[in-house]
């Protein structure tokens, strides 16, 4: 059972758009189809930024820098602390 909620302003045209693609989707209402709307979108944005795809020579080149690398320099270890600071995952 939702437990959050979410107060929205937007203008008649939108609302009455949405309101029309809640229908033709056979949804029960306006909300349930914004939940729809916002979890499938949220879910392609957050898969998007969580995956990076390299071509096969820019990750040869990663792979063999992180092969060569020696222990992690000052910079390095200072952004590990800050994302850690940060609860950046």
């Amino acid at each position: 059972m939702a437990t959050a909620r979410l107060d929205i302003r937007l203008d008649e045209h939108i609302k009455a758009k949405a309101e029309k693609a809640s229908a033709l989707l056979g949804l029960k209402s306006l909300t349930e189809y914004i939940v729809k709307i916002m979890d499938e979108d949220a879910t392609n944005v957050i898969s998007e930024h969580d995956q990076m795809t390299l071509e096969d020579n820019l990750f040869d080149q990663f792979a063999l820098a992180c092969e060569k690398s020696n222990k992690p320099n000052k910079a390095l270890l200072d952004a590990v602390k800050f994302t850690e600071q940060s609860g950046i995952k």
